[in-house]
């Protein structure tokens, strides 16, 4: 699954024992790509299911979506057309998991772009009413482009050309976690996409990165934000000004001296699973009545 199109939901409902894939229709008639398990499953798989393993061992049931362009759903490898259609289809398939597993408390997890992409789910929609909180590693806010030419160009270039690659932006240079064998086992999983950012997809995370920071002081739902302070991708200081600036009453920040972007592929990837499993828990025990 690609690193940075999956999302996670968690809920506190241990009562059944199943694994499953599963195709959702999104927004636009595509084909999304989709996990779940719930706790005693024992064939998860995916990129990410080393973290879905810790937290179906502490009772969280666990649903995964690729977007489009991404892992196994449709599209053109490493193209998305619009954000928008991301963040659309994130909350569709938020509707299908509260669906299936009524009353019971749910999470949404995003990293990186998908960080950023939850964030605009949760901030001008009815999801903060029907969710917990919100996890968020590594989010993609005050993105910036490698040249300010880049930046000026991009939106002209995004719709004459959308699918075209940057040819000096390949993600194979970019060391994003301090595990080898991590690094190796992503840059060789074909469904990750490595290869130069697409016009079309490095305008679009300009254009979210950019709205969620002018509307930062606009977030007020609960969320944990998780950061290494070496991260080459995306930057920690907007993380911090997340925490500073966002209204949420319940609002918490963890940032990893000398960690880079991956965070849950690193070499302390248990510690920062067991970080955010325990901010859900404390989560929990604040709603119990």
């Amino acid at each position: 699954m690609a690193c940075d199109a999956e999302r996670k939901w968690g809920d506190r409902n241990g009562a059944t024992c199943r694994s499953e894939r599963f195709v959702l229709l999104g927004t636009r008639r595509n084909a999304l790509f989709c996990r779940s398990g719930v706790p005693a499953s024992t064939n998860l798989n995916g990129r990410y299911a080393h973290f879905a393993s810790q937290l179906t061992s502490h009772n969280f049931g666990v649903y995964a979506m690729d977007w489009i362009g991404h892992g196994g759903s449709d599209g053109l490898h490493g193209y998305v057309p619009s954000l928008d259609w991301v963040v659309a289809d994130t909350e569709t398939f938020l509707e299908k998991v509260r669906f299936e597993n009524p009353g019971v408390p749910c999470f949404l997890f995003g990293h990186s772009t998908g960080g950023a992409v939850v964030l605009k789910a949760a901030l001008f929609s009815h999801l903060e009413s029907i969710l917990e909180g919100i996890i968020l590693t590594s989010p993609a806010l005050r993105v910036k482009p490698a040249h300010p030419i880049v930046k000026a160009m991009a939106p002209v270039f995004s719709l004459v050309l959308p699918k075209y690659q940057f040819k000096g932006a390949n993600k194979r240079g970019i060391a994003v976690s301090r595990d080898p064998a991590a690094m190796q086992a992503k840059y060789s999983d074909p469904l990750v996409y490595t290869g130069p950012i697409r016009v079309r997809t490095g305008h679009e995370i300009l254009r979210i990165s950019s709205h969620l920071m002018q509307n930062i002081g606009l977030v007020t739902i609960s969320f944990l934000v998780l950061h290494g302070t070496a991260d080459r991708v995306t930057d920690p200081l907007a993380s911090q000004a997340l925490f500073d600036e966002a209204a949420s009453k319940k609002k918490d920040i963890k940032l990893y001296e000398g960690f880079l972007h991956d965070l849950l592929f690193e070499p302390e990837r248990d510690d920062i699973g067991g970080d955010i499993i325990e901010w859900m828990e404390n989560r929990l025990k604040e709603q119990s009545p």
